[in-house]
């Protein structure tokens, strides 16, 4: 066959060498060629790093890919992004697109479907989409705040190098280090109380409580009213002697209550005392001894 010459060789060979190539560069980029597809548009204020060939998802499974993203310059502020999604993947009515940054700072594009379906969207349709900061927009919020903690931060790092670099902080510590000595020795002594002397104090408040048993069983005994009648009958007796004591019909109320008796015996023991004086100073006036 002169028909498939050298050159004709190589011209097919190239072809099919670019169309691999084309076909590669697709596949990787997650481009299927041999897949029919429909697009649908969303259109963001702000895409955050958005690229072409980003992947879309939809409840966290891959459904299609970022085709193209144009900027419309007529109407600032309005990115229009077209996706191209799998055949058989179909809108319903108020599906929205998010986009999220990863860590990495890849940003990937999400599908919010309603799960409420009551018309679908044609392919072609403009939706909305808008931005979901993710973890690395809440990180970003967040270093305002860090920034104005950092004199705040600095001012206490520096305090508290001033406490530690205060001495009274090593006596303080050293104070500390000598109370838990004291308090290991006093458990010491504590669980030597526990296990020495309380047995023999339990077993002492165990007699004595016994002995409290014995006292009130006693007290139980007692026949309390006859007892009370007794302590009547000798309080009685001791008022009437009372009594006795305050009248003047009897010897010894007369001694207590009558003053004449009183002087009589106050004067009879003034003469008794005289008396004896003048015999000890005058034995020879009252006695008298003679031999013949």
């Amino acid at each position: 066959m002169k028909f498939l010459t050298r050159e004709v060789k190589i011209g097919l060979t190239g072809i099919v060498a670019i169309a691999v190539l084309v076909y590669g560069i697709n596949f990787l980029k997650g481009i299927n060629m041999f897949k029919s597809n429909t697009s649908y548009y969303f259109e963001f204020e702000n895409i955050g790093g958005l690229v072409n060939s980003s992947p879309v998802y939809a409840d966290g499974f891959g459904i299609g890919i970022v085709r193209n993203i144009v900027y419309d310059y007529e109407n600032p502020g309005h990115i229009v992004v077209e996706v191209e999604l799998d055949r058989n993947m179909q809108l319903p009515e108020g599906t929205t697109a998010e986009l999220e940054s990863e860590m990495l700072g890849t940003v990937k594009m999400n599908l919010l479907l309603p799960r409420i379906v009551q018309a679908y969207c044609q392919p072609g349709d403009t939706l909305k989409g808008k931005v979901n900061a993710g973890i690395m927009g809440t990180a970003a919020g967040l270093v305002p705040k860090v920034e104005a903690m950092l004199p705040k931060l600095d001012s206490i790092l520096s305090s508290l190098n001033s406490l530690l670099a205060d001495p009274a902080l090593s006596g303080t510590i050293r104070n500390a280090e000598q109370i838990t000595a004291n308090l290991q020795v006093t458990t010491t002594q504590l669980n030597g109380l526990l296990k020495n002397d309380l047995p023999s104090i339990t077993g002492n408040l165990n007699t004595l409580s016994a002995n409290f048993a014995v006292i009130s069983e006693n007290l139980k005994g007692i026949d309390y009213q006859a007892t009370v009648e007794r302590v009547n009958v000798t309080l009685d007796n001791v008022k009437s002697f009372t009594d006795k004591l305050n009248r003047k019909d009897n010897s010894l109320g007369l001694l207590l209550n009558d003053p004449s008796m009183y002087n009589h015996l106050d004067s009879t023991a003034a003469n008794a005392a005289e008396l004896l004086r003048d015999l000890k100073e005058n034995p020879k006036r009252y006695v008298h001894f003679s031999i013949w």
